[in-house]
């Protein structure tokens, strides 16, 4: 069964490659959805896959990339079907 999170993630989360970074993990989890930056400078993803996929994508996520520092992780159950994982301009 497939789950979906809707997620916002702040801290020092933009200019450190975290968008890229989160790309690269879920695809090497196989976990779909996307990825933005947001100009109040937190970061919205959506990922969806099975639970230990979404399970260890927010264990990653709490965390990031190198460089980067998570300060709030806000998770919701969220609706969707994706093909891949994307990076999405910024809103």
């Amino acid at each position: 069964m497939t789950e979906v999170r809707r997620l916002l993630i702040s801290g020092v989360v933009q200019g450190v490659g975290f968008r890229h970074a989160m790309t690269t993990q879920a695809r090497l989890l196989g976990v779909t959805g996307w990825v933005r930056n947001r100009r109040d400078g937190s970061v919205e993803a959506m990922i969806a896959g099975d639970a230990a996929q979404v399970d260890a994508m927010l264990a990653w996520s709490r965390i990031g990339p190198a460089g980067g520092s998570v300060e709030k992780l806000i998770v919701e159950s969220a609706t969707g079907e994706f093909a891949d994982f994307e990076l999405r301009a910024t809103v």
